[in-house]
């Protein structure tokens, strides 16, 4: 079985929005990567193109400017309209063909290509402005080409060289925005440390102004702040009608119990009466003991006790167990006591040996006639525990939810009001000692308490 509060706790992790906002600047930073690695190539080629067909026109008009019909004789020799001239680089970067077209073939006048060409047994993708034009009425084709062999891999470069600068990018500005985001939320987490996860009740609240640099924490901050207080009103209220209608009350009960036993006294009265009174007196006692009970756990609530006593927990255990010996006879409880452990810690005498008294008295309550009870102590953690054990009826799980509720009961058919536990959970809380709860239907229950350190 899991404990009360793993299970009334438990719940699915999720991240925190710092991680959360430092993983979606690292991914859009990543998607701003794949965009470029795709796009950057066709901007690139685009941008080259572009400087490549500008110094092709210039090339081509240098070319045109001083072209006679004498200097087509001397490049090309021959009527045959195959017949070509042409002129390479020395590394074939770049080429210049003149070739004569026929008669009838239709060309585009100026057009740009990419086109593998072979020079000299070499195969190489250049990009090609083929010019076509008339000179004395005969038609020629003028190619200049320009080696795309250096572009693919000037391409390749730049595109490696951006991968790896913003991979550096985008570790060093994940790593900055984590440490700024952090700076940016500690005001949030001092609020949700300082004023919410340790505030048990209004009256321990801190409403002292968290300083922050944004102004939305301020406004959360100021508006928690102003919450707690109307909710410290409320629970202060609260308490105080209940302490004051538990008082009350006492007094038209402790007349009618007085009237009563002054009835008793009359001899006149037959059995039938007698039992009635007696009945009804009882009744009233139970009353009391509500009242009375409700009154202590408004008053702890009000915080109405000083805990300023040395106890000694062991002490209080050898104590409770010679007081409640005839209810451990009673039922023929076998006791187990091993808590031994030297250790004293600053609270209410009364209100530990009420605590631990109501748990004994559980667990004797709860047992089968026969059955035994196991108390143990020690050190766990640098903490001081001690757990009271029993083999009882047992609690299931749903039942494990709700013992610490007022009036909540495990089994009807013992005798009590169910303030017993709500009692116990109230005490602890003042003492801020906390509570664990594990129980299996017909094997028994633990209850564990864990002190403050304060080891003596």
């Amino acid at each position: 079985m899991k404990p009360l509060e793993t299970l009334a706790t438990e719940s699915t992790c999720k991240m925190k929005i710092k991680h959360q906002l430092s993983i979606f600047n690292a991914l859009t930073r990543l998607l701003i990567i794949v965009v470029l690695w795709f796009v950057l190539p066709m901007l690139i080629q685009n941008v080259v193109y572009k400087h490549i067909n500008k110094s092709l026109l210039e090339k081509k008009q240098k070319f045109i400017q001083h072209l006679d019909k004498e200097e087509i004789n001397d490049y090309i020799v021959g009527n045959d309209s195959s017949d070509t001239y042409a002129s390479y680089s020395m590394l074939h970067n770049s080429f210049l063909q003149l070739s004569r077209l026929p008669e009838n073939q239709v060309m585009k006048k100026t057009a740009f290509v990419n086109e593998p060409r072979i020079i000299e047994d070499e195969t190489n993708e250049y990009r090609i402005l083929q010019y076509a034009f008339v000179y004395e009425d005969s038609k020629y084709l003028l190619e200049i080409g320009s080696s795309l062999n250096e572009i693919k891999d000037l391409t390749f470069i730049i595109k490696a060289f951006i991968i790896i600068l913003f991979g550096v990018v985008i570790i060093l500005t994940f790593i900055v925005d984590t440490f700024y985001i952090e700076y940016l939320l500690k005001p949030f987490y001092k609020i949700i440390n300082t004023k919410i996860r340790n505030a048990n009740d209004p009256d321990s609240f801190d409403y002292t102004p968290v300083a922050s640099h944004t102004a939305d924490f301020e406004e959360l901050d100021t508006v928690l702040n102003q919450m707690m207080k109307r909710i410290g009103e409320v629970f202060k209220n609260e308490k105080q009608f209940i302490a004051n209608v538990s008082h009350e009350l006492m007094t038209p009960i402790s007349l009618l119990k007085n009237r009563l036993e002054n009835l008793l006294q009359n001899e006149s009265l037959d059995d039938n009466a007698v039992d009635k009174i007696a009945a009804s007196l009882r009744t009233l006692d139970m009353l009391k003991k509500i009242i009375n009970n409700l009154l202590l756990i408004s008053k702890i609530e009000n915080n109405q006790y000083a805990a300023n006593e040395k106890v000694a927990v062991a002490d209080v255990i050898r104590d409770l167990i010679i007081d409640l010996e005839d209810r451990f006879e009673e039922k023929n409880i076998t006791l187990f006591n091993k808590a031994s452990t030297d250790f004293e810690f600053t609270a209410n005498q009364t209100l530990i040996h009420i605590l631990l008294y109501n748990l004994i008295v559980n667990a004797i309550k709860y047992n089968h006639i026969g059955g035994s009870i196991a108390i143990l102590d020690g050190i766990e953690d640098r903490n001081y525990f001690i757990e009271i054990s029993d083999s009882g009826i047992g609690m299931n799980e749903n039942q494990l939810l709700h013992i610490f509720e007022r009036f909540s009961r495990i089994s009807t058919d013992q005798d009590g009001q169910g303030l017993g536990l709500a009692i116990v959970h109230t005490i602890a809380n003042f003492h801020n000692i906390i509570i664990l709860v594990t129980s299996k239907a017909e094997t028994g229950t633990t209850f564990k308490l864990l002190f403050p350190s304060e080891l003596k």
